[in-house]
């Protein structure tokens, strides 16, 4: 028959294994939500394929953002995330080139998201929703660059 010592000593074991990689004996590490939505952000990017993360008021907003001396994009943009102790949940809005599989974009968007939130918090990844809002044109480039936004004098 076991003692209680034993018991309690399975218990501890039983927990430190469920505990996850973020808590030990020496105490718990949390990760916030603004650092995985960044991370998600960064690793969707890094993707052929995707043009931009966000919907058109959010690339719009960004777009004024970056005129502006000294300011940045943000790496969160188009991205929310809902944390918990050990698991993470993404939602990505983006906007794909015209030409590519949407479905191979999406697919290689959740293996790369997966792999870095994972491997830099430690955090499960259980889902990437996926949401293609637009569709960018080879034309948009070529108005952009010109400066003519289409309008008739």
């Amino acid at each position: 028959m076991a003692s209680t010592t034993d018991t309690a000593a399975k218990s501890q074991d039983v927990e430190k294994v469920n505990a996850g990689p973020l808590t030990s004996s020496q105490g718990t590490t949390t990760v916030a939500d603004v650092v995985v939505q960044k991370i998600a952000g960064l690793a969707t990017r890094e993707i052929p394929g995707v043009h931009d993360l966000g919907g058109g008021a959010a690339r719009a907003f960004s777009a004024l953002r970056e005129r502006i001396p000294g300011a940045t994009a943000s790496a969160g943009q188009g991205v929310s995330v809902e944390v918990g102790e050990k698991q993470a949940a993404v939602d990505l809005q983006i906007v794909v080139e015209y030409g590519v599989s949407i479905a191979d974009v999406a697919r290689s968007i959740r293996r790369n998201v997966i792999s870095a939130v994972e491997g830099m918090t430690g955090l499960e990844v259980v889902e990437v929703n996926i949401n293609v809002g637009d569709l960018h044109l080879p034309s948009d480039d070529e108005e952009d660059a010109s400066g003519d936004s289409g309008r008739v004098q």
